[in-house]
């Protein structure tokens, strides 16, 4: 992910700090010009410099809901022994993921979007550990949403063969083939020499802009992910569609089934015995399609969430570098933010399709009061 720099400050709010402020030339928000006495004559300040300050407000607060909210799904998994299971380990990695983003990531992309003419004044290790850590967590965060939208796939296609025991295992599977693949792209061009994220003349720090690199990233990154998660709801979308329509007409004539088998002579035994199973079975079919319905919203919606974040930041990403040209300072910073938000609405999505989270953070703060 590139370190973009905020181009609200390329928009026009080139503050006092710049190589401007020591100018001759008049310019709104200065001390321009004196009264015969030679007492100053201030300026009113311009309105942009208020717009920065909410944008500056706006992102805050994104980063410190995004590091609380995840930190309190993080909690919760750990101090409820019922989550400790599938699929609550996979919303645990990437509530990790997305707490890593808020806590070193979105920070920093702040700071350096801020800094004087938006150079980056921290130095070149730095800049390796930042851009480092921006493309692991993020790229993290992306593949952990293909690993809940798999799971939830095996689960509704192959809820026989897919037991709690072979999903634990496909479900540790996926978490590390997640972080070692993010680790990988993040790491890549420090080990290969991919690249060079830090220019010392310019005080610049961004991720390697080489193409060959930009390609390998932008597909391992987004785009491979993207073709998963959207492969996976269609044949999610499919399954449901059948077994649920299925499911209405078998229910039906299960009643008149064991009238039929039921036998003079024994209608009280077989009243008692199998009549309950069959109302089990009827009660158990209506829950679990309930059950599945949520869950193919959740991941719907999850999905759809994700792609609106991160499309148009991988888009400029892929294409920027081939073609040599680039966007506007401030739609890269617009289509940077966007996706780092979606680590903010992961967690929002997730407790709200389940009750579990919700009764759980209600407890939670019951305890500690």
């Amino acid at each position: 992910m590139e370190a973009a720099n905020v181009s609200v400050a390329a928009a026009g709010v080139a503050l006092t700090l710049g190589p401007e402020a020591c100018s001759s030339s008049p310019s709104p928000g200065r001390v321009v010009g004196s009264t015969p006495g030679g007492a100053a004559l201030p300026r009113r300040e311009p309105p942009v410099s208020v717009f920065l300050v909410l944008v500056v407000t706006l992102l805050v607060l994104l980063i410190a809901a995004t590091f609380l909210w995840n930190l309190l799904v993080l909690v919760t998994i750990l101090r409820v022994r019922a989550f400790h299971r599938v699929p609550h380990n996979l919303v645990a990695s990437t509530a990790v993921s997305d707490v890593l983003v808020a806590a070193l990531v979105m920070p920093l992309s702040l700071v350096s979007e801020l800094s004087d003419a938006r150079r980056w004044r921290l130095g070149r290790s730095l800049c390796h550990v930042w851009t480092s850590f921006d493309v692991l967590c993020c790229t993290a965060s992306i593949w952990n949403v293909a690993a809940v939208a798999l799971d939830r796939y095996w689960t509704i296609t192959r809820h026989l063969q897919y037991t709690p025991r072979t999903r634990s295992r496909a479900s540790a599977l996926m978490i590390a083939l997640t972080w070692a693949l993010s680790a990988l792209i993040a790491l890549a061009p420090l080990l290969f020499g991919w690249g060079e994220a830090y220019d010392a003349e310019l005080q610049r720090c961004q991720v390697s802009q080489e193409p060959s690199y930009a390609v390998f990233s932008t597909c391992g990154a987004f785009y491979l992910p993207l073709g998963v998660v959207l492969f996976v709801y269609w044949k999610i979308y499919k399954a449901a569609k059948f077994r649920f329509g299925r499911g209405r007409r078998a229910v039906l004539p299960l009643p008149a089934t064991v009238q039929e088998k039921e036998a003079p002579h024994e209608a009280e035994m077989v009243f008692t015995v199998r009549r309950p199973t069959v109302a089990f079975q009827v009660g158990g079919d209506s829950w679990r399609e309930q059950k599945e319905k949520r869950a193919a919203l959740m991941v719907g919606i999850l999905i759809g969430v994700f792609v609106l974040c991160w499309i148009p930041f991988f888009l400029t990403e892929l294409i920027s570098p081939l073609c040599a040209c680039s966007l506007p300072p401030l739609w890269k910073s617009i289509f940077l933010w966007l996706g780092y938000s979606n680590s903010f609405f992961n967690p929002l999505i997730y407790t709200a399709f389940n009750k579990n989270y919700n009764n759980a953070f209600k407890s939670l703060f019951t305890k500690q009061r």
